[in-house]
């Protein structure tokens, strides 16, 4: 329930709007917000194990943001064209632009509510007043006219904020949706990223594939060969030809992969009738992106989702204020101005000028538990939010130092997986030599051939995998996210955490192949 009155008409003076205002302040002193507090806090960069101080070895390090196109490091003007594509092309990123000019409309819709409205109003009927009814002669039991036109202006003070406090959720809520889209952009170029290295990886596989099935072809010959001689049994020249077929069905195998990485490319790309036609570079001919010796955790505050996850805090801190200046009254100026008159020919006159002037209090007195209960649901609001909040920077936390760990290890492998290769290549050329002497058996042949492909997948592999694990690293960093715009000054929408992850990931591929 509220109540509202106004003061109109010339002989009312504005100075009564201080007693409105006083009374007002008065009664809004029972409002009753007790019990109904938050008790979610954000977690500090100790309770997620971070560093507060940077160490001396982060102070002396060079710590600079990942580059907002690292993908480019890589060389390949393919990938760069994709990713381009990618980007014009991607629903999911045309959705969230769509969902920030919602959410800006939103908040000028919130600020259009401080500013003065101003409205018309005109309206013209024929009406017939009954002989016995209240309106009283020469109207009664006759039909007369009525004519109406006004001007109606308002402005509310918003001396308790809840203006205010509304536009500042709603720019949260607009910020946040900002960040979400650029979330997404991180995510869909690290995809790429990865999809396309994939798809490298398979054309890869599929070379090693195709060496196999050659390779097998070869030694089947000179089974046979060795057969006519009188040199093998049918034993052998079986248990060679059967490695023909084998090879193939793995061909196929890759072949089938291969295609499934290229409608993931173009999927991701937003034109998947463009699959058959995606050919990746070499993974050989790809570098690794450069990132800083020392990678500080303050990088994490450049993480769209941690951006986006603070300005829903904001929005929803602000929307208890917003809940809690529901419990004040609002006082508004308005005045109006105009023409009214029973009759249209009395319209026109002067004599049908009216307007009037004066505040307008209207207060919550009994609502029913009404007010309560949006601020406890706000409150609630809050700490999901928060708790939001907590989440990502743990989730972000884990998520670098999960990437730094696979990058490290994927360039640790590489040099054993090479020296790995080098001597099954040596054990199977061994092998060749020995069987054609007449020295070996087959099944040595087969067994050093199987071990030499393997080898060479697993090398593919591990390459495949330090280019995945930097992509993936690039967006756990953030991916070159950098806000644009600044929150208020009672929050901190950076939400920088201090600490260091340090790594060694600035090795192009080609040295650590070498």
């Amino acid at each position: 329930m509220t109540s509202s009155f106004s003061f109109v008409g010339a002989d009312r003076r504005l100075a009564l709007s201080a007693i409105a205002l006083a009374a007002s302040t008065f009664i809004a002193g029972c409002a009753d917000m007790r019990g109904i507090d938050t008790h979610a806090q954000m977690r500090s960069p100790q309770s997620v194990g971070l560093l507060t101080e940077p160490s001396a070895a982060d102070q002396a390090a060079t710590v600079a943001p990942v580059d907002a196109q690292w993908w480019k490091a890589l060389g390949d003007a393919q990938l760069n064209a994709l990713i381009d594509t990618a980007l014009a092309d991607s629903p999911n990123l045309q959705s969230a632009q769509a969902r920030i000019r919602k959410a800006w409309s939103l908040a000028q819709v919130s600020e259009s509510a401080m500013g003065p409205q101003v409205n018309g109003q005109a309206s013209a009927a024929r009406n017939h007043a009954p002989a016995n009814g209240m309106i009283p002669p020469p109207l009664a039991g006759n039909n007369y006219s009525t004519a109406e036109a006004r001007i109606n202006g308002s402005w509310s003070l918003d001396l308790f904020g809840k203006h205010r406090a509304a536009l500042d959720a709603a720019v949260g809520s607009a910020r946040a949706a900002q960040a979400d889209m650029d979330a997404a952009r991180v995510l869909l170029t690290s995809s790429m990223v990865q999809a396309y290295v994939q798809l490298s990886r398979l054309q890869a596989q599929e070379e090693v594939a195709m060496r196999a099935i050659d390779q097998r072809a070869h030694t089947l010959q000179l089974v046979r060969d060795r057969y006519d001689a009188g040199l093998e049994t049918t034993l052998e020249v079986r248990q060679s030809e059967s490695g023909v077929p084998q090879a193939k069905v793995q061909l196929l195998q890759v072949r089938e992969q291969k295609q499934l990485a290229q409608n993931a490319l173009a999927a991701l790309m937003g034109q998947p009738a463009r699959a058959q036609e995606l050919v990746a570079s070499p993974i050989t001919q790809l570098s690794l992106p450069r990132f800083p010796s020392q990678l500080s955790s303050n990088l994490l505050g450049r993480r769209a989702d941690i951006v986006a996850a603070r300005w829903r805090v904001e929005a929803a801190e602000q929307g208890i204020h917003q809940a809690k200046a529901e419990f004040y009254p609002d006082i508004n100026l308005t005045a109006f101005l105009g023409l009214s008159s029973i009759g249209f020919n009395n319209f026109a006159k002067g004599s049908a000028r009216e307007w009037g002037v004066g505040p307008a209090l209207s207060l919550p007195i009994f609502d029913s538990g009404r007010l309560r209960a949006n601020l406890s649901g706000t409150s609630a609001d809050y700490e999901l939010a928060v708790q939001a909040y907590n989440q990502a920077v743990i989730t972000a936390v884990h998520d670098v130092a999960d990437q730094v760990a696979s990058v490290r290890a994927a360039q640790a492998q590489l040099p054993e997986q090479r020296r790995a290769a080098d001597a099954a290549q040596s054990a199977l050329d061994i092998a060749n030599q020995r069987y054609a002497a007449g020295l070996g058996t087959y099944l040595n042949v087969l067994s050093a051939e199987t071990n030499v492909l393997t080898q060479r997948q697993q090398m593919v592999d591990v390459e495949a995998r330090i280019l995945s694990t930097n992509a993936a690293l690039a967006q756990a960093l953030g991916g070159g996210y950098q806000q644009q715009t600044q929150s208020s000054s009672n929050s901190d929408s950076n939400a920088e955490l201090d600490g260091n992850f340090p790594t060694q990931t600035n090795a192009p591929m080609d040295s650590a192949r070498s």
